[in-house]
């Protein structure tokens, strides 16, 4: 699809190219180019189309504003995602958490923890809806009252696996379900694997909670090296099976995960500020590791030079504690001191 838009430079164009033109594409062959023609002629899109209404699911085009901002950035970008809920500008800043399928008790409990912890921090939890450390990620983000995005492989007409159809359901209700997958589309040779390109480029991160030296979540991790993305592993017992693929991933340099600091610390600036649901503006994940008042101090720190006396005039705080939890900012790195009193919001 990609050397098929790049030579004809539109969906459009592709489909009107003659047979002739489309073979002189590289990898398009007499098999394809006879199914791009037919295709004109085919009621398919049409039908899905009425399907997506049928089932509240709407189509994301890439190169549009309502597109992912990270997918944008990826090799292999889906031309057309389907969504069924709600992708808000502040899913943008978002963790993914996989795992093993067949995971302990323990990943269970780190899985919900990690998730919890985060959303409740404003992050969203990002996840393949799958049996096992998936599916706790979800339910650890929906217990906390965050938002929480399920990257399906399979087609949103029906849910997989079929017995967290009610897991989906609440997914939509805080989130969204999110698959490149024609709707109809059932499981298939190869795109579970395909599937996870997304649920890295989607994410700034991905955290792997537990995983053997087999495990799908490693090709996941493996995506989001090549994207540029950050890779985290929590560790398990040093003889855990469990946990070879995580202690693996330590080894060669993710970073290792005790809590929820070491991820948000872990995280550089972001690319343009993110809003989060109390309409706060953040350049970085590390500071939603601070409290309240710092944080509604740090928002009045602008990222070009300002005097400390037009902060202090702009809080609502005494200018007492204004002062002093700028210092408290000042030694987190979160604003830097510039001569003349003045101050700036650092970028990292």
């Amino acid at each position: 699809m990609e050397l098929l838009l790049e030579r004809f430079g539109s969906p459009r164009e592709v489909l009107a190219a003659s047979g002739s033109a489309l073979l002189d594409v590289k990898e398009v062959g007499p098999k394809l180019s006879a199914a791009i023609t037919r295709s004109r002629s085919s009621s398919d899109a049409e039908e899905e189309l009425v399907l997506a209404a049928e089932l509240g699911v709407t189509l994301r085009v890439r190169d549009t504003a309502s597109y992912p901002t990270g997918l944008r950035e990826i090799p292999d970008p889906p031309a057309i995602l389907y969504v069924k809920g709600t992708y808000e500008p502040r899913d943008e800043l978002a963790i993914a958490i996989v795992g093993s399928r067949q995971c302990s008790i323990y990943g269970k409990q780190q899985a919900e923890k990690l998730a919890s912890s985060l959303a409740r921090a404003g992050i969203t939890i990002i996840s393949g809806l799958a049996r096992g450390i998936d599916a706790c990620a979800h339910r650890g983000a929906l217990k906390a009252g965050g938002r929480t995005i399920a990257v399906c492989a399979t087609g949103l007409s029906e849910v997989y696996p079929p017995e967290h159809a009610e897991l989906a359901h609440e997914i939509t209700e805080a989130g969204c379900l999110i698959s490149e997958s024609p709707l109809r589309r059932s499981t298939m040779k190869g795109i579970f694997p395909q599937r996870n390109r997304l649920i890295s480029g989607l994410s700034l991160g991905v955290i792997v909670v537990e995983a053997n030296r087999g495990s799908g979540s490693l090709h996941t991790a493996r995506h989001a090296m090549e994207q540029g993305r950050e890779v985290f592993a929590v560790p398990g017992r040093i003889d855990s099976l469990a946990s070879q693929g995580c202690h693996d991933l330590i080894r060669d340099g993710a970073t290792l995960v005790r809590g929820p600091e070491d991820i948000l610390e872990s995280l550089g600036p972001l690319i343009q500020p993110v809003q989060t649901k109390g309409d706060e503006s953040v350049h970085a994940p590390r500071e939603l590791l601070l409290n309240d008042q710092e944080r509604e101090v740090l928002n009045l720190v602008r990222t070009d030079p300002q005097h400390i006396d037009e902060i202090v005039r702009a809080s609502q705080l005494e200018p007492a504690r204004v002062i002093a939890t700028l210092t408290v900012l000042e030694m987190k790195r979160m604003v830097r001191r510039l001569p003349g009193s003045l101050l700036i919001r650092a970028p990292w």
